[in-house]
């Protein structure tokens, strides 16, 4: 059995893996997690993985008038979770352009996946056009992919 992940996730094998319970809040009136949910969970994990990754959302647009816009999302539901489930949500890059990163999603219970999200995220600045992302986020996103050499921001 593996060990609970700490609140603000954890990077393992290439990829972010954030921890979720259901409340009660995120059920729908048969008990079942409300679809639109599951975008919220994913909006988490990918805030806190930049955030582990040392590019909180708020400082990086304080510095550079950078932020993440989703361009582009598809979701295939499986199996639905319910009130109380530990959920797991898991990350892992797929893709990384000039101002895009391609993100595949999974929402699983143990090693069930549950739903598959795939999100192409836009990073734009504040006039909504697109922006470069800076060369030490590209550098730290790109490390997630070889979690022995992740990159974070306190460490550059």
């Amino acid at each position: 059995m593996r060990q609970a992940l700490p609140r603000e996730g954890a990077v393992e094998n290439g990829a972010f893996l954030y921890p979720v319970r259901v409340y009660y809040e995120d059920t729908d009136a048969a008990g079942l997690v409300y679809y639109a949910n599951y975008f919220k969970f994913a909006e988490r994990a990918r805030t806190e993985m930049l955030r582990q990754l040392g590019f909180g959302q708020e400082r990086l647009c304080a510095e550079s008038g950078l932020v993440f816009v989703v361009r582009r999302s598809t979701a295939d539901f499986l199996l639905p979770a319910r009130l109380d489930d530990d959920l797991v949500v898991l990350t892992r890059l797929t893709g990384l352009g000039a101002a895009t990163l391609d993100l595949d999603q999974e929402a699983r219970r143990g090693e069930t996946a549950l739903v598959r999200l795939a999100f192409q995220i836009a990073a734009v600045g504040l006039s909504g056009r697109p922006q470069r992302l800076p060369s030490p986020l590209r550098a730290a996103l790109l490390s997630l992919n070889e979690p022995t050499k992740m990159v974070t921001a306190h460490a550059r």
